[in-house]
């Protein structure tokens, strides 16, 4: 069973002025569509073509390079397209915000840290808000296209929310500034699909 690149769930430009439509379509279309590709093209005719995107995550290190590289790809990006959405950003609510409150000591103690993990991972990367196996909440980032599901990740976790730190996902409206961009994915988090993920 191939891999498909799922559609996005709002239109090119609906994340702007904060991401831009010729960014979000070089980001889905071409990228996204390479990990997919790329992704297939490495299971293709071996065991793990049964496997679902998660399990393939968490079996990482059995699998060759190709696989972590656009399984990764693929996972992290279906994910970054749900977190956000038009018209969100603001604050999250509910037992989300309890849980970040009880974690991090603030919402804004949270950004903080969201945005420095994001800012200082080292070329490419994610940052991400995870749960643990404990239940709690942690702020971690990882290199490439690696994510806390894989078995191989210096921390665990189930991933919440992301933000994509490549250059291709802030480059071409950003340039170098990568802390705007970070400041900026604040005005399009979909909060109420990051707390279904959190309650899940």
């Amino acid at each position: 069973m191939s891999f498909q690149l799922p559609p996005l769930p709002y239109a090119l430009n609906a994340l702007e002025p904060h991401i831009d439509a010729r960014t979000m379509e070089i980001h889905h279309d071409k990228h996204h569509q390479a990990y997919v590709t790329n992704l297939n093209n490495a299971i293709a005719g071996t065991d793990t073509e049964k496997m679902s995107i998660e399990d393939i995550c968490k079996n990482i290190s059995k699998l060759p390079m190709a696989v972590r590289n656009n399984g990764g790809g693929h996972y992290n990006h279906s994910l970054f397209w749900t977190i956000m959405a038009p018209n969100a950003g603001g604050a999250p609510k509910g037992k989300l915000a309890e849980a970040i409150n009880s974690a991090f000591g603030s919402f804004d103690e949270f950004k903080t840290k969201f945005n420095q993990a994001a800012a200082t991972r080292f070329g490419s990367g994610w940052a991400w808000l995870i749960k643990n196996a404990a239940g709690k909440l942690e702020v971690c980032s990882t290199p490439n296209q690696d994510n806390p599901l894989m078995d191989i990740a210096e921390v665990k976790g189930t991933p919440l929310l992301g933000i994509d730190v490549w250059e291709h996902a802030y480059y071409l409206h950003y340039q170098n500034r990568r802390p705007d961009y970070c400041t900026a994915f604040w005005n399009v988090v979909n909060w109420d699909e990051v707390s279904k993920r959190f309650e899940k």
